[in-house]
Protein backbone atom coordinates (compact mmCIF):
# COMPACT_ATOMS: atom_id res chain seq x y z
CA UNK A 1 0.00 0.00 0.00
CA UNK A 2 1.11 3.63 -0.73
CA UNK A 3 1.70 6.05 2.15
CA UNK A 4 -0.24 9.08 1.79
CA UNK A 5 1.73 12.24 0.96
CA UNK A 6 1.29 15.48 2.34
CA UNK A 7 0.81 18.35 0.19
CA UNK A 8 -0.34 22.16 0.19
CA UNK A 9 -3.38 22.86 -1.92
CA UNK A 10 -0.72 24.94 -4.46
CA UNK A 11 1.44 21.94 -4.91
CA UNK A 12 -1.38 19.48 -5.18
CA UNK A 13 -3.19 21.72 -7.54
CA UNK A 14 -0.08 22.43 -9.81
CA UNK A 15 1.14 18.63 -9.39
CA UNK A 16 -2.58 17.37 -10.52
CA UNK A 17 -2.60 20.17 -13.30
CA UNK A 18 0.78 18.87 -14.27
CA UNK A 19 0.19 15.06 -14.34
CA UNK A 20 -3.50 14.62 -14.61
CA UNK A 21 -5.03 17.04 -16.74
CA UNK A 22 -3.40 16.32 -19.58
CA UNK A 23 -4.67 12.59 -19.82
CA UNK A 24 -8.17 14.29 -20.02
CA UNK A 25 -8.89 13.70 -23.62
CA UNK A 26 -7.70 9.96 -22.86
CA UNK A 27 -9.96 9.12 -20.02
CA UNK A 28 -12.99 11.03 -21.24
CA UNK A 29 -12.41 8.74 -24.77
CA UNK A 30 -12.30 5.58 -22.67
CA UNK A 31 -15.25 6.72 -20.59
CA UNK A 32 -17.16 7.36 -24.19
CA UNK A 33 -16.41 3.61 -24.72
CA UNK A 34 -18.28 2.14 -21.65
CA UNK A 35 -20.78 5.12 -21.62
CA UNK A 36 -21.61 5.07 -25.56
CA UNK A 37 -22.80 8.90 -24.68
CA UNK A 38 -21.28 12.13 -24.88
CA UNK A 39 -23.03 13.64 -21.96
CA UNK A 40 -22.88 10.28 -19.68
CA UNK A 41 -18.96 10.21 -20.62
CA UNK A 42 -18.74 13.58 -19.86
CA UNK A 43 -20.28 13.29 -16.04
CA UNK A 44 -18.14 9.89 -15.82
CA UNK A 45 -14.76 12.23 -16.94
CA UNK A 46 -15.53 15.03 -14.54
CA UNK A 47 -16.83 12.90 -11.05
CA UNK A 48 -13.49 10.63 -12.08
CA UNK A 49 -11.36 13.67 -11.72
CA UNK A 50 -12.81 15.51 -8.68
CA UNK A 51 -12.34 12.10 -7.40
CA UNK A 52 -8.83 11.76 -8.48
CA UNK A 53 -8.11 15.46 -7.18
CA UNK A 54 -9.35 14.88 -3.89
CA UNK A 55 -7.22 11.75 -3.09
CA UNK A 56 -4.09 12.74 -5.41
CA UNK A 57 -1.72 12.40 -1.92
CA UNK A 58 -2.55 8.54 -2.99
CA UNK A 59 -0.99 8.84 -6.00
CA UNK A 60 2.78 7.86 -6.43
CA UNK A 61 4.78 10.13 -8.43
CA UNK A 62 6.84 8.43 -11.43
CA UNK A 63 3.50 5.81 -11.91
CA UNK A 64 1.29 5.29 -14.41
CA UNK A 65 -1.22 8.13 -13.88
CA UNK A 66 -3.51 6.95 -17.05
CA UNK A 67 -3.56 4.07 -15.22
CA UNK A 68 -4.48 5.28 -12.09
CA UNK A 69 -7.28 7.31 -13.90
CA UNK A 70 -8.82 4.90 -15.87
CA UNK A 71 -8.75 2.59 -12.33
CA UNK A 72 -11.12 5.38 -10.76
CA UNK A 73 -13.30 6.09 -13.74
CA UNK A 74 -13.77 2.35 -13.88
CA UNK A 75 -14.81 2.07 -10.33
CA UNK A 76 -17.18 5.29 -10.69
CA UNK A 77 -18.67 3.74 -13.97
CA UNK A 78 -18.90 0.22 -11.86
CA UNK A 79 -20.27 1.65 -9.56
CA UNK A 80 -23.14 4.40 -10.93
CA UNK A 81 -24.07 1.23 -12.93
CA UNK A 82 -25.15 -1.49 -10.32
CA UNK A 83 -26.44 1.30 -8.58
CA UNK A 84 -28.65 2.64 -11.50
CA UNK A 85 -29.24 -1.41 -11.78
CA UNK A 86 -31.25 -1.56 -8.55
CA UNK A 87 -32.57 2.10 -9.39
CA UNK A 88 -34.05 1.34 -13.04
CA UNK A 89 -35.12 3.48 -15.80
CA UNK A 90 -38.15 4.74 -16.71
CA UNK A 91 -38.73 6.08 -20.73
CA UNK A 92 -41.34 6.84 -22.88
CA UNK A 93 -42.14 4.89 -25.84
CA UNK A 94 -41.75 7.98 -27.97
CA UNK A 95 -38.17 8.83 -26.75
CA UNK A 96 -37.31 5.15 -27.08
CA UNK A 97 -38.45 4.85 -30.88
CA UNK A 98 -36.83 8.32 -31.30
CA UNK A 99 -33.54 7.73 -30.21
CA UNK A 100 -33.67 4.19 -32.02
CA UNK A 101 -34.59 6.76 -35.49
CA UNK A 102 -31.67 8.20 -34.55
CA UNK A 103 -29.81 5.58 -34.26
CA UNK A 104 -30.55 4.22 -37.43
CA UNK A 105 -30.02 7.56 -39.62
CA UNK A 106 -26.33 7.72 -37.59
CA UNK A 107 -24.43 4.88 -38.38
CA UNK A 108 -21.10 6.12 -37.03
CA UNK A 109 -20.45 9.61 -35.25
CA UNK A 110 -17.40 11.11 -36.97
CA UNK A 111 -16.79 13.77 -34.38
CA UNK A 112 -16.21 10.59 -32.16
CA UNK A 113 -14.24 9.01 -34.39
CA UNK A 114 -11.57 12.28 -34.89
CA UNK A 115 -11.06 11.87 -31.15
CA UNK A 116 -10.89 8.49 -30.93
CA UNK A 117 -7.78 9.49 -33.58
CA UNK A 118 -6.54 12.69 -31.49
CA UNK A 119 -6.60 10.66 -28.39
CA UNK A 120 -5.46 6.97 -28.99
CA UNK A 121 -3.57 7.17 -32.23
CA UNK A 122 -5.90 5.21 -33.83
CA UNK A 123 -8.80 5.21 -36.48
CA UNK A 124 -11.38 2.17 -36.11
CA UNK A 125 -14.12 2.02 -38.57
CA UNK A 126 -18.28 1.85 -38.17
CA UNK A 127 -17.82 -2.23 -38.29
CA UNK A 128 -14.69 -1.95 -35.31
CA UNK A 129 -16.67 0.51 -33.62
CA UNK A 130 -19.93 -1.78 -33.70
CA UNK A 131 -17.99 -4.93 -32.85
CA UNK A 132 -16.91 -3.17 -29.69
CA UNK A 133 -19.81 -1.77 -28.76
CA UNK A 134 -21.48 -5.28 -29.33
CA UNK A 135 -19.43 -7.18 -26.60
CA UNK A 136 -20.86 -7.42 -23.60
CA UNK A 137 -18.94 -4.66 -20.68
CA UNK A 138 -16.66 -6.92 -18.64
CA UNK A 139 -15.10 -8.24 -22.19
CA UNK A 140 -15.15 -4.74 -23.62
CA UNK A 141 -13.21 -3.04 -20.79
CA UNK A 142 -10.21 -5.27 -21.12
CA UNK A 143 -10.16 -4.67 -24.80
CA UNK A 144 -10.12 -0.96 -24.28
CA UNK A 145 -7.39 -0.67 -21.66
CA UNK A 146 -4.75 -3.17 -22.94
CA UNK A 147 -5.01 -2.94 -27.01
CA UNK A 148 -6.53 0.47 -26.99
CA UNK A 149 -5.21 2.16 -23.77
CA UNK A 150 -2.01 0.12 -24.16
CA UNK A 151 -2.23 -0.68 -20.66
CA UNK A 152 -0.70 -3.93 -19.42
CA UNK A 153 -2.16 -6.84 -18.04
CA UNK A 154 -1.49 -5.93 -14.08
CA UNK A 155 -2.20 -2.79 -14.95
CA UNK A 156 -5.98 -3.89 -16.62
CA UNK A 157 -6.32 -5.79 -13.69
CA UNK A 158 -5.45 -3.00 -11.38
CA UNK A 159 -8.11 -0.54 -13.00
CA UNK A 160 -10.90 -3.90 -13.19
CA UNK A 161 -9.86 -4.89 -9.67
CA UNK A 162 -9.87 -8.56 -10.59
CA UNK A 163 -7.01 -11.09 -10.84
CA UNK A 164 -4.21 -10.99 -13.74
CA UNK A 165 -5.86 -14.26 -14.91
CA UNK A 166 -9.55 -12.97 -14.90
CA UNK A 167 -7.99 -9.72 -17.37
CA UNK A 168 -5.93 -12.44 -19.69
CA UNK A 169 -9.36 -14.61 -19.86
CA UNK A 170 -11.94 -11.93 -20.79
CA UNK A 171 -9.34 -10.38 -22.76
CA UNK A 172 -8.86 -13.79 -25.11
CA UNK A 173 -12.69 -14.61 -25.37
CA UNK A 174 -13.01 -10.95 -26.39
CA UNK A 175 -10.23 -11.08 -28.88
CA UNK A 176 -12.59 -14.26 -30.24
CA UNK A 177 -15.77 -12.49 -30.31
CA UNK A 178 -14.42 -9.15 -32.08
CA UNK A 179 -12.74 -11.99 -34.25
CA UNK A 180 -15.80 -13.87 -35.01
CA UNK A 181 -17.93 -10.21 -35.44
CA UNK A 182 -15.51 -8.87 -37.60
CA UNK A 183 -14.53 -12.11 -40.09
CA UNK A 184 -16.75 -10.71 -43.22
CA UNK A 185 -15.45 -7.14 -42.76
CA UNK A 186 -11.71 -7.89 -42.81
CA UNK A 187 -12.61 -10.68 -45.97
CA UNK A 188 -14.10 -7.39 -47.64
CA UNK A 189 -10.77 -5.32 -46.90
CA UNK A 190 -8.25 -7.63 -48.17
CA UNK A 191 -6.96 -9.35 -45.05
CA UNK A 192 -6.57 -12.60 -45.20
CA UNK A 193 -6.50 -15.24 -42.00
CA UNK A 194 -2.80 -15.31 -42.23
CA UNK A 195 -2.26 -11.51 -42.09
CA UNK A 196 -0.95 -9.94 -39.10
Amino acid sequence: MTQRRVLDIETKRAEFEATAVPLMKTVYNAALRLTHAPEDASDLVQETYLRAYRTFENFAPGTNCKAWLLTIMYSVYINEYHRSQRRGTTISLDDLEERFQRYLETPTDAEEGAATVAAWGIRVGPEVEGALKGLPPDFRAPVLLVDVAGLSYDEAATVLRCPVGTVRSRLFRARRLLFGALQDYAAQAGFSRGDK
